[in-house]
């Protein structure tokens, strides 16, 4: 009633206003078409890369343009392939700067996400894929259709002009070289793709809606689809080896076209990578898992020596913008982090609180990689951030729960440390979603099991600050939570922070509904434990984490993209012309096929290197300048937990109203399991986010019932970490 009274009493000064949203939205639309037109342009060019068109018609003609004495053969490939890409990431950047500059605005997307519920909803829930949504489903089948289309292709090309790779070959065996050849040209392709999901501080995932711990399973889909492709292409070629006794050639390494002991050492280093990433293995094994994925290195080399300069161009762009995030995450990780405390509760959960740069914004579901140096110097497990941005400026907090040896030894440590002590602590991130889109939901309905209620410790926390703010609707609170013990109910002490900052849940409609799945009653109240808080003592070499080159630097990290991009193209273009090109065409030596490679692998790394170092270099000198004020905390008593006095009445005050708030909103049921079902069906209201984190059965469940078509109203989104 407000606006539109405003816009009849003042339409003049109300125009101007909308007139300038129009154009803004408009700008919007824009840059998302141009952003759309030159990827379904690159993705036309994989359409027609294995076509008798593209082949006999377009190639000579591109090559004669595009293969100059600059750059050679791969002149072609990298306008076609790697320059659409590497533009949509540098100019997404500058978008998602603007986009950020705007405001973390949920109420503008509102309408475009109720267009998109019908393809948000799960339609396939099944191991392994896991919960597929019916967008999913569809990009998938396409993907599947380019492969299949793209394998026909080839093979019609091919099979009309066989060539006779040793005198008396037999033509069905030719066509099994030709078979095996192009499966090769298919995971290929698979890697165009492989790169991006895993690129965790990408410009490009934010673009569609996605982040990389989201996108993760498309990783994973990929990766195995490509080793399937790869064990067929290499089993292929020494199957036709050994018909027609050229078993000789798995020993060439030849100096003017592919390398096969390249190909095969690549092929042995995916085997292991493979073998130990199937989930049975990763989940009794990880860590067997987590070092042998770090081969990943080794497997490109070999990759590119094997396939050469020009197919690599065709699968740069993904290989090229994980370099540059893989490089700011280290450099990220060579600082110790500020760790204020660690609050210890007695569910076997310690929660971390960082000191962080002011400039430093994330928003909930994020996540942070920690590294603890003295239980392993090598091992990096994300956790959820906890703490909120907007209402805790100055601390980051996590939470871990002990259900690994890793984190069962970080438990140990602290709990046997003093009062006041040091521990050292690196991090990489954190990472997560660009907006909270989860606000536009009228209610919430959050299903947790064990540690999976962290996430929504932090969605809780940013709806409490929304409520603040005047005139802001924020959704009601239905918290599910599924614990083994009534000890895990301390998990929920998590939602008031450990600063001591104001935090009354009271504002918002909460309510939480605990089960407690294995004890029968209330435990006896001399059970109670202390919920303990470790203030650590500062030190000058420690900073406070401070952002990783990306959604926080969006325009810096523009300029390392655009800046590395082109320091790689004059690189290489000067080695070609005034190096390779005099010595091809000076004399009838050809340059050796594999240091044209190892060139192609060193010129990106050296870019990134200069141009990511010296903008990181930049940032730690502001933000060490920022961390410079340490400030002595004094060390409080250890205090009573709040969660344990949900399970049963005591003599002991409360001592605060967030906690009183925190009791009264929470019911608390022993001996039960959630009938989800029924809880999810008996939700009023026409739209209702329903959002799990948890087990995969319980994410399951979840997914099934939102799913099942009986509940239009319910809108479903699995919250899950599987790295």
């Amino acid at each position: 009633m407000m606006d539109s009274d405003l816009v009849r009493e003042s339409p003049a000064i109300a125009t101007p206003s909308y007139e300038g949203k129009k154009k803004k939205k408009s700008r919007h639309t824009v840059t998302r078409m141009m952003f759309l037109v030159v990827f379904l342009g690159w993705l036309m060019v994989w359409v027609l890369l294995p076509t008798k068109v593209y082949k006999q018609q377009w190639t000579p003609k591109l090559n004669s343009k595009l293969n100059s004495t600059y750059f050679g053969e791969q002149g072609t490939n990298l306008l076609l392939f790697t320059f659409p890409m590497m533009l949509i990431a540098a100019v997404g950047c500058v978008y998602l700067h603007f986009q950020k500059k705007k405001g973390n605005s949920f109420s503008r997307s509102i309408s475009a996400s109720h267009r998109l519920a019908f393809w948000k909803k799960p339609v396939l829930v099944m191991a392994p894929l896991g919960i597929v949504s019916a967008m999913e489903l569809v990009f998938a089948a396409m993907f599947i259709m380019l492969l299949i289309w793209s394998l026909a292709n080839y093979l019609y090309v091919s099979f009309g002009h066989l060539h006779m790779h040793k005198q008396g070959e037999k033509v069905w065996e030719a066509k099994f070289r030709s078979v095996s050849l192009r499966l090769g040209y298919i995971g290929n392709l698979c890697w165009a793709f492989l790169f991006f999901p895993v690129t965790r501080g990408s410009s490009i995932l934010p673009l569609v809606g996605l982040t990389s711990e989201s996108s993760i399973k498309y990783h994973i889909w990929l990766g195995h689809l490509s080793m399937v492709l790869f064990a067929a292409h290499s089993i292929g070629f020494v199957i036709y080896w050994a018909m027609t006794n050229q078993m000789a050639e798995m020993l060439e390494w030849s100096k003017t076209y592919v390398s096969n002991v390249a190909g095969e050492i690549a092929f042995l280093f995916a085997l292991i990578m493979w073998a130990t990433s199937f989930p049975r293995v990763r989940r009794k094994m990880f860590e067997v898992f987590f070092y042998t994925h770090h081969i990943y290195t080794l497997y490109i080399f070999f990759y590119v020596l094997h396939v050469g300069t020009a197919y690599f161009c065709m699968i740069l762009p993904g290989i090229f913008l994980f370099i540059i995030d893989r490089y700011l995450r280290f450099l990220q990780s060579r600082q110790r982090a500020r760790l204020v405390s660690a609050r210890i509760l007695p569910s076997e959960a310690v929660e971390l609180t960082f000191s962080k740069s002011l400039g430093l914004t994330y928003n909930p579901t994020s996540i942070l990689f920690v590294n603890v140096p003295s239980i392993s110097k090598l091992q990096w497990h994300p956790f959820t951030v906890t703490s909120n941005c907007n209402s805790e400026p100055d601390k980051l907090s996590i939470v871990i729960k002990t259900e690994g040896s890793w984190s069962q030894k970080l438990y140990n440590k602290l709990s046997s440390l003093p009062a006041v002590d040091r521990f050292d602590v690196s991090v990489e991130g954190p990472y997560g979603p660009t907006s909270s889109h989860f606000l536009r939901h009228e209610s919430l309905v959050m299903v947790s099991g064990g540690s999976g209620v962290a996430p929504f410790i932090s969605i809780i926390r940013e709806i409490i600050f929304q409520s603040t703010k005047p005139n802001c609707k924020v959704p009601g609170i239905l918290l599910i939570c599924a614990f083994k013990n009534s000890a895990d109910l301390t998990m929920l002490d998590l939602l008031l922070p450990v600063s001591g900052m104001t935090s009354d849940i009271s504002q918002i409609q909460l309510q939480i509904e605990a089960y407690i799945t294995r004890e029968k009653e209330q435990p006896a109240t001399d059970t109670q434990k202390l919920l303990r808080t470790i203030w650590f003592k500062p030190n000058t070499s420690d900073a406070p984490i401070s952002a990783a080159l990306g959604p926080n630097s969006w325009l810096w990290l523009c300029a390392i993209i655009i800046s590395s991009f082109i320091m790689f193209l004059l690189f290489l273009g000067i080695l070609t012309r005034y190096y390779i090109y005099p010595i091809e065409h000076g004399s009838d030596e050809i340059y050796h096929f594999s240091f044209r490679c190892l060139w192609d692998m060193f010129f990106p790394c050296a870019a990134i290197f200069l141009a990511a170092s010296g903008v990181f270099l930049w940032h730690k000198k502001q933000a060490t300048m920022e961390g410079k004020q340490i400030q002595n905390m004094e060390v409080p008593t250890p205090v009573a937990s709040p969660g344990l006095w949900l399970c049963g009445s005591t003599d002991r005050e409360l001592e605060s109203l967030p906690h009183q708030s925190l009791v009264e909103a929470t019911k608390v049921h022993f001996g039960a399991r959630p009938d989800l079902k029924k809880i999810l069906f008996d939700c009023k209201g026409s739209d209702v986010g329903v959002l799990v984190c948890g087990p995969r059965k319980m994410r399951h469940e979840v997914a099934r019932i939102c799913s099942s078509g009986l509940a239009d109203n319910l809108h479903f989104e699995s919250i899950s970490f599987n790295w």
